[in-house]
């Protein structure tokens, strides 16, 4: 008995409008491309049944009408989709954690054209919720507009009862239609007569099915999806044209201005938001929201007087968002600017004490006496020519040439590099000292706690500190460096302007 009243939910009203954000005689080509004469074509069932039995051997008699619906979903999938076959982002390694590579298959025509099918005889609650909430916003029946206007009222006044609508909803809604629905009322009855709460039940069990497929309903809920992408797309394009102008700081003051606008205003409400009345506010909000959806303000909005007066309104707000952002926002045209440093290492045999250094490589480090990759035994890295040193990535040159650093001792205490000799004239390099006493320690085997990570640099600078502070013989070393600088600026990323 439960089955006998199992019937699909769809929009079986007049159909829901498509939301215009444009004007009427807007003809933009971001819209939904139509025949050229104009002329509306309309999907029917039946002519849709006669072209599928005209098909030819492709089907044959014995197949079920849901064979025949996934050939046709099939065949307008493979006609929308392209036919690249795109790679799949995921990541090369699986997370055996991650349900994505359990429980959700890849892309594919058929699953793609049953599951739209299976959703499309579904989604029929949501285009009749949506019709109900239309005709109750547009004052179709002026008794339950103002019913609603008084339930948000009590919501607004005392927040609590917020928590009863939902349970309110459910026995309203749902629990005493299904009554009424096993319980129907005599055919023939006076208006005096009370409604017969008692007695057994005289109906079948109202349930809610899938629409068949290739049904009237089948094809209203495809009507109601088509207008529903339709509002998305119009609503998005609307959204972004009003909010990407402001906030992509393609126009940096005036995006600057906005940013300004809302940091104090969040900052303001951070300390007065306890202060505002809520509650009022929402009412206020609500029922002017509900009070333009009324046909009578509808009518005077769209009068050609007043729509020339809010569009108005709307330049002069925009005037007066760019004046002020002309004003009062100054902004640095000049790049940044930053210093490129390379270091000239030269290097000659510490056994040759009269030998000449030789130009050796162009390093990033001055590769000091106590650098990490001096005492880890590593050879300098770098270019053996001016030319070949590159700026950073996203830098360009902005010095025709490379400066020599005069201010050798500068760089050389702001590194706190040891065991060096600095020259204050000349060329200004900067030499390795060798010291007679560390030889001998290295000779005596003290060197092994040297190479012993963090306590081998500390020994070594305590003997550094004990020979400069004694005055100790030394001598030139191995290497001697000196700094060159350059300027650069950042360069504009202009592969990605339009």
């Amino acid at each position: 008995m439960s089955n006998g009243g199992s019937q699909p939910v769809a929009n079986r009203d007049a159909p829901i409008p498509v939301v215009s954000i444009t004007s009427p005689d807007d003809n933009s080509a971001d819209r939904t491309p139509s025949n050229q004469d104009g002329s509306k074509h309309r999907l029917s069932a039946t002519k849709l049944k006669d072209k599928l039995e005209s098909l030819g051997d492709n089907i044959g008699k014995s197949e079920s009408p849901s064979r025949v619906s996934d050939r046709v979903f099939t065949m307008l999938l493979q006609q929308i989709l392209p036919a690249q076959d795109y790679p799949d982002d995921a990541p090369t390694v699986k997370d055996r954690r991650s349900r994505a590579y359990v429980d959700r298959p890849s892309f594919s025509i058929p699953t793609m054209s049953s599951n739209f099918r299976r959703f499309n005889s579904r989604i029929g609650v949501a285009f009749v919720f949506q019709n109900r909430l239309i005709r109750l916003f547009t004052w179709r029946q002026p008794s339950q507009t103002l019913s609603f206007l008084a339930t948000y009222t009590f919501i607004c006044l005392n927040p609590p009862l917020l928590i009863v609508l939902p349970l309110a909803s459910c026995l309203f809604f749902v629990m005493v239609p299904a009554f009424l629905v096993r319980h129907p009322p005599p055919p023939t009855s006076l208006p005096t007569d009370l409604y017969a709460l008692n007695g057994p039940p005289l109906a079948a069990a109202q349930t809610i099915k899938p629409a068949p497929e290739l049904s009237k309903d089948f094809f209203r809920n495809m009507r109601d999806l088509q207008n529903c992408m339709e509002d998305f797309s119009r609503a998005h394009d609307a959204i972004l044209a009003f909010i990407t102008p402001l906030t992509n700081f393609s126009n940096e003051a005036l995006s600057s201005t906005v940013y300004l606008l809302l940091l104090f205003t969040s900052c303001l409400l951070f300390i007065t938001a306890h202060l505002l009345p809520f509650r009022f506010l929402l009412l206020v909000a609500g029922y002017v929201a509900v009070l333009l959806g009324h046909p009578a303000v509808q009518d005077l909005i769209s009068t050609p007087e007043n729509a020339a007066f809010l569009q108005e309104k709307e330049h002069e707000s925009r005037s007066m968002l760019l004046n002020l952002s002309k004003s009062d926002i100054e902004l640095a045209t000049a790049p940044e600017t930053r210093e490129v440093e390379i270091f000239e290492l030269q290097h000659r045999a510490l056994h040759d004490e009269d030998g000449e250094y030789e130009p050796y490589i162009f390093s990033p480090s001055p590769y000091s006496p106590l650098s990490p990759s001096r005492i880890a035994g590593d050879r300098p890295k770098g270019t053996a020519f001016f030319e070949d040193v590159q700026p950073p990535r996203g830098w360009r040159w902005s010095d025709k040439k490379w400066t020599l650093d005069l201010l050798s001792q500068e760089w050389v205490e702001e590194r706190c590099v040891t065991g060096v000799e600095v020259e204050i004239e000349g060329e200004r390099w900067v030499t390795d000292l060798h010291y007679e006493v560390l030889s001998a320690e290295e000779d005596n085997g003290s060197a092994l706690n040297r190479r012993k990570g963090k306590n081998g640099r500390d020994s070594e600078r305590e003997v550094l500190k004990r020979v400069w502070e004694s005055r100790q013989p030394s001598r030139k070393g191995e290497w001697r460096r000196r700094r060159w600088v350059r300027g650069v600026d950042r360069m504009p990323l202009i592969q990605n302007w339009e």
